[in-house]
Parts: structure tokens; C-alpha cells; sequence
């Protein structure tokens, strides 16, 4: 076994040391407490408690996560920004200079990864001559063998009929660029107001599966909602099946991660020489504190939670894909490539819960929840900051193929020990998505360790 696949392993099989485990609560009066005195224990519908959670993840998973994410692999993603608002026309883009996105210069991509899209193998590579006499493959990957190239077009189809839970980018398109993650943080643009709240407002209400006499208090930094308010929002969300709580538990953790990580990496000073990024504790304040958001903010904390264990679940089923011996994660520097093999995890929450009733019913809701979230992932591209684009699309694709993994269990079992696998695989942006959407949700668990410490500080 090379070190890679030893880092790889060990990253995601330390995941399975998890053990249970209750914090100490603080005292009432804290501010800490404010934000945090509901965010503890077991999580609805899941096994694992937070505090366990709270262990594993800053303490083990997420200096090795940040490792690897800075390697080349997973720290270039192609995406198309350009892509217009399939639903209003009337977006008001952002003109804030940190709302832009700095795509790469040609020569700043590595040669492995711009030459291969769904190249995952040193043997691949060495037949890019041979491959590029194929043009009646078209738009499939030239760099192919003609076995991987005959599965990439079955799997096309495949695509096109069923199982992707997201609308992802024609990466081959002109106008799809990639973009250096790590010179493109996700931090606070500055973009907020109507158009940023009209984008949320149209993903709850419309996407949720919620009856539209029942309104969400979803600006958290709007005053006089009212408890009646969210306690009926709620009672009806408790009354949902487990399928469609879910849902909303997952796109409600995923807004509450993107707003941790606004908080955090907020601009606190600004001069002509340089700009201070850092903690803004009100801003995490009004967007999580229990009595400024009339008792929602922990819920969102708690959904935060929720979408870890989720994700985290979907890196555990798909350890079967990545541990196939011909598998690489391929950027075309030897030395990395063989430091790149990657985790696995534990079973935390158990997805067979899903559509496990009528097999007639079952379809229908499935089907319902997969294009719900198409849809959402269509929505991104309606997002007037572009950075803010950038790692939405990227954070919706990820979440959309955990969803894919998740529902895809008996395909993964099935699949060759080596060679093509035409039922299920996993194209470098899903990867790289995956990943990098696990390691926005494990900077947020360890971000709220920080704004704990910093609330407990203020008395």
C-alpha cells in the first residue's frame, strides 16, 4: 500500500473511533449559552451526539482534511459563472472587488489535471496519443483508453436519465473556467440584502416541500418574527416524514455553514495597505443567537450537524470507489498523486430509512426529492456575488453527490474490482466537489468551537 492510499485510509477509518460523549453546559446567563445551550446531545433522526462530533472533527479530521485540500487535486475547480439565471432575469450583480473570482491562467493549472477530466490513472495518460484519433467520441475525454471511452458514454446516458441529484456545469464549455480555491476564499463579500435574500427565500419556498400557508422566519436579522411564528413553522416540520424533514435539515445545515464561515472570515478593517480578516461575533450573533432569531438559531446549528454526519456518511459508502486498485486521483506529479489516496468513515446515519415504504410511493418521493434539489442547484446560478456563486455551485454539487452515493449503495457494491464500472462513477468535479464541500462543513464544526470560546469570553 503507497503512503497516499495509507493517508487516505487512515484519514477516513479514524472516523470509526468515534465514540459517545456529553458536554458540559455553561451557565445560562452566558452568551455562549445563548447560541449554544440547545446544540448539544443526540441528533434528531441520527445516532451520533454533537459533542462527539465536536472531538473527532477538530481534533482529528480537520488539520488532515485542510492537508489534503490544499494538494493540487482538490484545490483547482472548473466551473462556468457565466451561466445565466434560469429563472428572473433582474440579478444586480455585485460590484464589490471581493465579489470577484480570479479564474487561472492556463499555465497555472497543472498539465494532469487540464488534459483529463475523468482521468484517474497513470495507464490512461500514457495513451492520450492513441485516444485522440477517436473523433467520433466527440466531446468524451480523449485521453481515455477506448474501454474507459465506451463507459464514459454509458455513463452519459446514465447520467442523463437518473440518478444526479445536481445540475452540474458542462465543463467543456467555453466558457468554463477553473478557479484556484485557495486563492478564492469563501469569506464575507459583502453581498446581502433583497437580492441575496431573494435567493434563500425562493429555495425554501419553493423547494422545501412546505405548504405555502406556512411561513419560514428566515431572515435571521429581522426583528419581530415572533415566537408564534417559528414554533408553527416548526410543529409543522416535526409532522413531515423523515425524506422530506431531511431535506429541509440539509439545505437549512448548509445555509447555516455558509453564514459560519461569513462570520468568520468577516472584514473587520480595511486601509489602503491591507485588509483584517477575522471573527465578528455580533454577526454570528444575529444570525444564530437564540433569543435575536426567536429560538431558530440553534435549530440551524443543530441542521449544521446534521448535514456533517450526512456527508460524512456518503465518504464512508463511497470508500469502495476509491480503494479500486486503479484508481488514482490523478494531477500528473507523481510525488502528490501517490500523497493523495483518501478516507473513510462510519455509519451514523442510515439512509435505507429513506423511501422504505410503497415502492410506488417510494419512486414518486424519491424522484420529488431529486429534482427539488436540481432545481436548487439551478438556482446558483441566479446568484448576483460571484465568489459567492462560485462556492455555492461547488457546495451544492458536493452535497448533490453525497446524495448520489447515498442512493447508489447496491451500484457500489456491484462494481468491478477493476475496470470501468458503467452503473456508478464518479467524474474529478464530483470528487472534488464532495471533498471540498466535507471540508467547508468541518471548517464550520471547528469555527463554532472558536465563536464558543470567544462568547464565553465576552463575561
Amino acid at each position: 500500500m503507497d503512503r497516499g492510499w495509507g493517508f487516505l485510509i487512515g484519514l477516513l477509518g479514524a472516523v470509526w473511533l468515534l465514540s459517545s460523549g456529553h458536554g458540559e453546559q455553561q451557565p445560562p446567563e452566558t452568551a455562549a449559552q445563548r447560541c449554544f445551550c440547545q446544540v448539544s446531545g443526540y441528533l434528531d433522526d441520527c445516532t451520533c451526539d454533537v459533542e462527539t462530533i465536536d472531538r473527532f472533527n477538530n481534533y482529528r479530521l480537520f488539520p488532515r482534511l485542510q492537508k489534503l485540500l490544499e494538494s493540487d487535486y482538490f484545490r483547482y475547480y472548473k466551473v462556468n459563472l457565466k451561466r445565466p439565471c434560469p429563472f428572473w432575469n433582474d440579478i444586480s450583480q455585485c460590484g464589490r472587488r471581493d465579489c470577484a473570482v480570479k479564474p487561472c491562467q492556463s499555465d497555472e493549472v497543472p498539465d494532469g489535471i487540464k488534459s483529463a477530466s475523468y482521468k484517474y490513472s497513470e495507464e490512461a495518460n500514457n495513451l492520450i496519443e492513441e485516444c485522440e484519433q477517436a473523433e467520433r467520441l466527440g466531446a468524451v475525454d480523449e485521453s481515455l483508453s477506448e474501454e474507459t471511452q465506451k463507459a464514459v458514454l454509458q455513463w452519459t446516458k446514465h447520467d442523463d436519465s437518473s440518478d444526479n441529484f445536481c445540475e452540474a456545469d458542462d465543463i467543456q464549455s467555453p466558457d468554463a473556467e477553473y478557479v484556484d480555491l485557495l486563492l478564492n476564499p469563501e469569506r464575507y463579500t459583502g453581498y446581502k440584502g433583497p437580492d441575496a435574500w431573494k435567493i434563500w427565500n425562493v429555495i425554501y419556498e419553493e423547494n422545501c416541500f412546505k405548504p405555502q400557508t406556512i411561513k419560514r422566519p428566515l431572515n435571521p436579522l429581522a426583528s419581530g418574527q415572533g415566537k408564534l411564528l417559528t414554533n408553527t413553522f416548526y410543529s409543522w416540520l416535526e409532522g413531515l416524514c423523515v425524506e422530506k424533514r431531511a431535506f429541509y435539515r440539509l439545505i437549512s445545515g448548509l445555509h447555516a455553514s455558509i453564514n459560519v464561515h461569513l462570520s468568520a472570515r468577516y472584514l473587520l478593517q480595511e486601509t489602503w495597505l491591507e485588509k483584517k480578516w477575522g471573527h465578528n461575533i455580533t454577526e454570528f450573533q444575529q444570525r444564530f443567537d437564540g433569543i435575536l432569531t426567536q429560538g431558530e438559531g440553534p435549530r440551524r446549528l443543530k441542521n449544521l450537524y446534521f448535514l456533517y454526519l450526512i456527508e460524512l456518511r456518503a465518504l464512508s459508502k463511497v470508500l469502495p470507489f476509491f480503494e479500486r486498485p486503479d484508481f488514482q486521483l490523478f494531477t500528473g506529479n507523481k510525488i502528490q498523486d501517490e500523497e493523495n489516496k483518501m478516507l473513510s468513515f462510519p455509519l451514523h446515519f442510515d439512509e435505507n430509512s429513506f423511501f422504505a415504504g410503497d415502492k410506488k410511493e417510494a419512486h414518486k418521493l424519491k424522484e420529488d426529492f431529486r429534482l427539488h434539489f436540481r432545481n436548487i442547484s439551478r438556482i446558483m446560478d441566479c446568484v448576483g456575488c460571484f465568489k459567492c456563486r462560485l462556492w455555492g455551485k461547488l457546495q451544492t454539487q458536493g452535497l448533490g453527490t453525497a446524495l448520489k452515493i447515498l442512493f447508489s449503495e447496491k451500484l457500489i457494491a456491484n462494481m468491478p474490482e477493476s475496470g470501468p464500472s458503467y452503473e456508478f462513477h464518479l467524474t474529478r468535479q464530483e470528487i472534488v466537489s464532495l471533498f471540498n464541500a466535507f471540508g467547508r462543513i468541518s471548517t464550520s464544526v471547528k469555527e463554532l468551537e472558536n465563536f464558543r470560546n470567544l462568547l464565553q469570553s465576552i463575561h
